[in-house]
């Protein structure tokens, strides 16, 4: 994925393959699946890539942690993009990089393409060359090392978890007023290092207001839906509808 444009995507915490590839049907730039506080099994997740590549989407996979066996794991089920949570420091990024990475790129991958398809076509260096990792910044610890951290091979760039950094900074809440400006001088200094590099600078957003004024500050990864959120929002929308005109 390239930095010049902002790429605006969606978010899959729900088990449901269907589900998944509807909103791949969608003209998203990408739809992640979220490991880490989503609700779906392995089989499950690999049934949601399968779907999101025969929708038409581009499938990343928030990882459970930053593990090199998760890792491969996803990148084998099909997915192109890894999103990994808590990265905290220069050696958790080398280890998220490494495993995204076959040893002809410098990494630790292991070959084993269990599913065939157009995506494991071509050399383990062209394979490598199609999978883009992200690593959360949203702790104090991050964010004191993001330079750093964003200046590891391999790594394409970062993604803000503005909820846990919010509450890394001290609110009792996510979002608490008492740490909205520190949070929005952390939130800025994350992306102005990645533009500086010529890396991804990602976020994500509940919705498509928040992340239209997150492309506008610069953000070029921004999660604009949530399966669950959209759904909430659609049902009440057309139960409020049916009841105005009862």
């Amino acid at each position: 994925m390239t930095t010049a444009e902002p790429k605006f995507g969606a978010w899959i915490s729900s088990p449901s393959a269907v589900a998944a590839e509807q909103v791949a049907r969608e003209p998203f730039d990408y739809v992640c699946i979220d490991g880490q506080h989503g609700l779906l099994s392995y089989a499950e997740t690999r049934d949601a890539l399968i779907a999101i590549t025969a929708g038409g989407g581009t499938p990343f996979v928030r990882v459970v942690a930053n593990s090199a066996a998760e890792i491969g794991r996803m990148l084998d089920a099909g997915a192109r993009g890894i999103i990994v949570p808590l990265v905290n420091s220069v050696a958790e990024a080398e280890l998220a990089a490494r495993a995204t990475r076959y040893p002809v790129s410098d990494g630790g991958r292991s070959w084993g393409p269990t599913r065939l398809g157009e995506h494991f076509s071509g050399s383990p260096a062209d394979i490598d060359a199609g999978v883009t990792l992200l690593v959360m910044i949203e702790t104090r610890q991050a964010l004191a090392d993001v330079e750093a951290i964003l200046d590891v091979p391999g790594v394409d760039g970062v993604y803000v978890g503005p909820y846990d950094l919010s509450l890394a900074l001290g609110a009792s809440v996510p979002f608490e007023d008492e740490v909205v400006a520190e949070l929005d001088t952390a939130i800025e200094r994350v992306r102005s290092a990645a533009r500086a590099r010529g890396k991804i600078a990602g976020i994500h957003c509940a919705d498509g207001a928040t992340a239209a004024r997150r492309a506008a500050e610069g953000f070029t990864f921004v999660t604009a839906a949530t399966d669950m959120l959209a759904l909430r929002a659609g049902l009440r929308g057309e139960l409020a509808a049916a009841r105005s005109r009862a």
